[in-house]
């Protein structure tokens, strides 16, 4: 990836700094000597989406900021919190907003709008679902275990890899030319889970059911097993809502951003396997 310092000397706040896509934002810009602030409840000073009295010490001289809404742009208020953070950044003097938005939700959807009408300079990032979700996230467990259960059928998803999300954020938070741009960030084709079950199957060695399950089940699933009512509802509205169908098309913005074509699933992988993201 190239990218122009347009912004050398001007603070970048990356909030959810530890996350899947954060983290990788944060490495690339300390990387490349950026000056940084990690936007975390450990970090110093510590940011919290639900705490707004952590909101003004965070912004304090910064002049660009990734916005990671955590858990979902989808929850309830969530788009209330980021018109008041939107707010909070323009009176703080921040210059610069990053949206990561989700494909296919109408309220990130909403959020989009709160970023793009805040009279700042903005770029939205509009991610399908991530390939780290199998590696990195809430199917690791199930894939170790060699039954994936999901409520999601043949319909078809262009999973985006988090690295191609974190080189558009770089590129967009350090060089001007992104500024008003909307990019649909997916990976180049589409695969269903089972379909991607089986391509990390294939690659490791590792037999893996897969089962369609229905979405009453999955719930139930995941209460037992402990999961915060407000992952289960989340997951359960997107497996239920946004995965019908509608997002059964590939996005051009990792090619329009980036100027090349995004990583494909069985590189992601191949590369998840060699790291030994799902060894025992």
């Amino acid at each position: 990836m190239q990218t122009t310092k347009t912004s050398t000397g001007k603070t970048i706040l990356v909030l959810g700094a530890t996350g899947k896509t954060g983290s990788r934002i944060f490495k690339q810009l300390s990387d490349l000597g950026y000056p940084l602030r990690s936007g975390s409840r450990s970090a110093n000073p510590r940011f919290e989406w639900l705490d707004d009295s952590t909101w003004a010490p965070a912004l304090q001289g910064v002049h660009s900021v990734y916005i990671s809404f955590q858990p979902d742009l989808a929850v309830p208020g969530a788009v209330d919190i980021v018109r008041s953070f939107t707010r909070a950044a323009a009176d703080n003097g921040v210059q610069k907003l990053v949206l990561l938005s989700g494909r296919g939700e109408p309220e990130a959807q909403d959020a989009e709008q709160v970023v793009m009408r805040a009279g700042l300079d903005w770029t939205i990032l509009r991610a399908s679902w991530f390939n780290q979700n199998f590696s990195e996230g809430y199917l690791i467990a199930p894939l170790m275990a060699g039954h994936v259960a999901l409520p999601a059928g043949e319909v078809g998803e262009p999973f985006i890899d988090a690295d191609d999300i974190a080189d558009v954020a770089v590129a967009a938070l350090t060089n001007d030319q992104h500024n008003g741009q909307l990019y649909e960030l997916t990976g180049p084709r589409l695969l269903t889970f089972r379909e991607a079950v089986a391509t990390i199957s294939e690659i490791t060695g590792r037999p893996v059911q897969y089962e369609q399950i229905p979405v009453d089940a999955f719930a139930a699933a995941m209460t037992e097993q402990e999961v915060p009512q407000e992952y289960v509802q989340l997951l359960t509205y997107l497996f239920s809502e946004v995965l019908d169908g509608r997002n059964e098309k590939p996005g051009d913005g990792v090619q329009r951003a980036l100027g090349r074509a995004p990583i494909d699933f069985r590189d992601y992988a191949r590369k998840a396997a060699a790291a030994g993201l799902w060894r025992e």
